[in-house]
């Protein structure tokens, strides 16, 4: 039988691949930091402070948030008179490096101040990476691990009748995890602030330095009740959510937790003051309600232990507050190992870049579990093009290389800070017989 002749194989070609940025050819000279800007900015009458890196590289830059709205000037003084000076001349992808050696530069560490210092040049590299990259920062991270994030809307109002009405408003846009306040009547309410008809308002009245006296036994009293009329009305088919925001002592909270269990909230936040972290094991003997802790956090010996005992459910952080996007996505994986979900702080008060920052960690995140999101107004986006967009109840990656954010220099000068009472301060909440309470 004569022998078969092998059929000669073709061989497969892929496509060309894309050029690389000739920024970014092997074998050329690091690209360095050539300056750092600290742009300040307030389109929605918040204080928001942001820091440009701009590099060697003509036209190739990067920004970061470094926003603490109550001290936003003390933060502008750390990177313009210290952070600025200690990077010129990095090389753009020692990100590890330059936080390791800026973070022990002052001797003394950690701290709101010197944390959204760093975390403004941290970010800032992230987004110079992922534009060398030709990438979105979450490729970087490991890429998606969803689509996007779910994320959780702030119904509020006087009575329960509008907190009602402002849920169905936040149903019928698509949105499925929901956070409930209530007015305690005569008194000074978080998360409860004058809304314009048939508009959410971003603003709460904590921001308002006319204060009424604040009664914490009123609110323990008034907010199963919310809860209960809230279930009522809409069954178990939502996700319900309250921040206690640390305004009672922790025996209170410990209770309110408790009454609250037969309502299965998706979560309950802030319950203590950080200064009351050892009533922790306390509560968990008392209450199943999923606890969402962190906002105030800026130390790792604040959390780390929560985390180790699994007496939290959700990891809160500000990022910013904490040195920025290195140090969050260091802390989510070392929470993926307890069980721990994400849900990074997100009101106004974290700038749009800060925003972008928080969706490439809520993609890359294995352990995401909620996004608070903010509306951005119209001012808003104008300065800061690119910014995520939600729809369908969920917060949306542009796509774009790097954080997929920019700022508009001139439209951002346009809207100064504000030069209100206290400076931007928070305001003092105090019962009647005149006691501070925190926050």
């Amino acid at each position: 039988m004569a022998k078969k002749k092998d059929t000669p194989v073709t061989p497969v070609i892929s496509a060309a691949p894309e050029p690389w940025p000739a920024y970014a050819q092997p074998g050329k000279e690091p690209i360095r930091i050539r300056d750092v800007k600290v742009i300040m900015t307030a389109p929605d009458g918040i204080r928001l402070v942001i820091v440009k890196v701009e590099t060697t590289e003509p036209g190739l830059y990067g920004i970061g948030c470094a926003t603490f709205t109550q001290r936003p000037l003390a933060v502008v003084t750390a990177i313009e008179e210290y952070l600025k000076p200690f990077v010129i001349g990095r090389d753009v992808h020692d990100i590890e490096d330059f936080y390791q050696a800026a973070f022990v530069s002052s001797y003394w560490r950690s701290g709101p101040v010197l944390n959204n210092a760093l975390s403004g040049v941290d970010m800032a590299l992230w987004d110079i990476k992922g534009k060398i990259a030709n990438l979105p920062v979450y490729q970087l991270l490991g890429g998606k691990t969803r689509k996007a994030a779910p994320v959780y809307v702030h119904a509020s109002g006087m009575d329960f009748a509008e907190v009602e009405d402002d849920v169905q408003r936040y149903l019928d846009q698509g949105f499925k995890y929901i956070r409930c306040q209530v007015a305690v009547p005569g008194s000074s309410t978080y998360g409860v602030g004058k809304k314009a008809k048939g508009k959410a308002s971003n603003r709460t009245s904590h921001l308002d330095p006319a204060q009424q006296p604040w009664d914490p036994d009123a609110y323990v009293r008034i907010v199963p009740k919310l809860f209960d009329h809230i279930r009522s009305r809409f069954g178990e088919e939502i996700q319900l959510l309250h921040d206690i925001h640390e305004r009672v002592a922790p025996m209170q909270a410990i209770n309110l937790a408790r009454d609250l269990d037969q309502f299965k909230l998706f979560f309950l936040e802030d319950p203590f003051a950080p200064e009351d972290n050892g009533y922790f094991p306390l509560l968990r003997q008392h209450s199943s309600t999923p606890i969402a802790m962190g906002e105030l956090y800026v130390n790792v010996h604040e959390y780390l232990p929560l985390i180790q005992e699994r007496l939290i459910d959700f990891i809160r952080v500000h990022i910013s507050d904490i040195g920025g996007l290195t140090r969050a996505w260091k802390l989510a994986a070392l929470c993926e190992f307890f069980g721990v979900r994400t849900a990074w702080h997100g009101p106004g008060d974290a700038s749009p870049v800060a925003h972008a920052a928080n969706v490439a960690l809520d993609l890359a995140c294995f352990n995401f579990g909620i996004q608070e999101s903010y509306l951005f107004p119209e001012r808003t986006k104008e300065v800061f093009p690119g910014c995520p967009e939600i729809r369908d109840g969920m917060i949306w990656a542009n796509e774009a290389p790097g954080l997929g954010i920019d700022i508009d220099e001139k439209a951002a000068a346009k809207y100064p800070f504000p030069t209100a009472q206290l400076n931007g301060a928070w305001p003092a909440i105090r019962t009647a017989d005149g006691t501070v309470i925190k926050p």
